[in-house]
């Protein structure tokens, strides 16, 4: 257990930060599920407009420092190939 009132603050900010990376993955996994179904639905219109939102949410995710660029880069490209498959 933390002694220092230094360590007991950074443990405080710590727990803060995973909850809202946590919910901002959260959000992003989402939003790339929402391409999936729209690609089985074969909704172009809806799949450029779920592809468009993981897009952004992807890239904010990296300049966050969430996630790495190569996990973004990676499924940026699954995602786009997919849609275009349409």
């Amino acid at each position: 257990m933390a002694k220092t009132k230094q360590q007991i603050k950074r443990n405080k900010t710590n727990e803060k930060r995973r909850q809202l990376n946590k919910s901002f993955k959260s959000s992003t996994k989402t939003a790339i599920k929402a391409v999936f179904k729209a690609v089985e639905a074969n909704d172009k219109e809806q799949a450029i407009k779920a592809l468009n939102n993981a897009n952004k949410k992807l890239d904010k995710a990296h300049a966050k420092g969430i996630y790495h660029r190569n996990y973004v880069a990676n499924h940026k490209s699954k995602l786009a190939k997919m849609v275009n498959s349409l």
